[in-house]
């Protein structure tokens, strides 16, 4: 944490979740001095929030090794079932992956990255594998850059006095003042390509999904081969596209809020 917590942080939950995310694929099955590590905490410590989360179900053990359980996905579905806009977004993938023979997913912003909430994939392109709850960070990546476009000014320079950007290949955007060029660009124009900053070989385009305020909610892309489409291709054919899918999805949102507002 950058801040001081409040008056009324729980230190033990936040100790619980820094378990919790302490296992990720590189890091599948842990011993208890590992999780410790990992986590800045004692072993003694470690040890009872392990077996805490063993006996809510959330973490398995051999005697000697932990790693998680399913289980832990009902603590994101929770988040997901909560929201409609992975279900109404996954038929405008459908159609716009189909349409162009890509793979397309949709993502909102959680602090300084962007989270998949919904996904068709089409074909692995990318090196890592992306599934619901990929994280990237938002400054190398098309959706990422969609939705901090889309943040009010202030938060916004937060993020940009804040937020080391590496240079994550030789074409990536690494400083905060061309990185507002960029974005002030995303903004006039409601839509954003990157060209292998992520990743070499890979291009992707995305696009603003707004709520029925107009506020961006969340950002949906395309992503493909560089040696498939030419960038002009990108913008000739392929963003077009994805505005279409980023304003059906919309116009679907700004529906449903409508309907709910009603009802409430």
């Amino acid at each position: 944490m950058t801040n001081a917590p409040s008056s009324e942080y729980v230190q033990s939950m936040a100790r619980g979740l820094a378990v919790i995310k302490a296992f990720d694929v590189s890091h599948q099955r842990q011993t208890l001095s590992d999780v410790a590590r990992r986590t800045d905490l004692t072993r003694a410590t470690a040890r009872r929030f392990l077996l805490t989360l063993v006996e809510l179900g959330y973490v398995r053990t051999d005697g000697s090794l932990f790693w998680l359980s399913p289980r832990v996905l009902d603590l994101g579905y929770s988040y997901l079932s909560s929201m409609s806009l992975p279900e109404l977004a996954e038929p405008h993938l459908d159609v716009l992956s189909k349409q162009v023979s890509e793979s397309s997913s949709v993502s909102v912003l959680d602090g300084d990255d962007i989270v998949y909430v919904a996904r068709v994939a089409v074909s692995r392109i990318m090196t890592v594998s992306i599934t619901i709850g990929t994280r990237f960070p938002a400054a190398a990546t098309s959706m990422g850059r969609v939705l901090l476009a889309g943040l009010p000014d202030a938060d916004l320079d937060d993020f940009l006095r804040r937020v080391p950007l590496p240079r994550l290949t030789s074409r990536s955007i690494h400083t905060p003042d061309a990185l507002r060029i960029e974005l002030d660009r995303v903004r006039r124009e409601g839509c954003c390509v990157v060209d292998q900053e992520l990743e070499v070989g890979l291009r992707s385009m995305a696009a603003p999904i707004r709520d029925g305020a107009g506020a961006v909610v969340a950002a949906v892309n395309i992503s493909t081969q560089a040696a498939r489409y030419s960038l002009e291709e990108v913008w000739d054919q392929l963003v077009p596209t994805v505005r279409s899918a980023a304003e059906a999805i919309s116009r679907d949102l700004a529906r449903t809020e409508r309907r709910r507002s009603h009802v409430g």
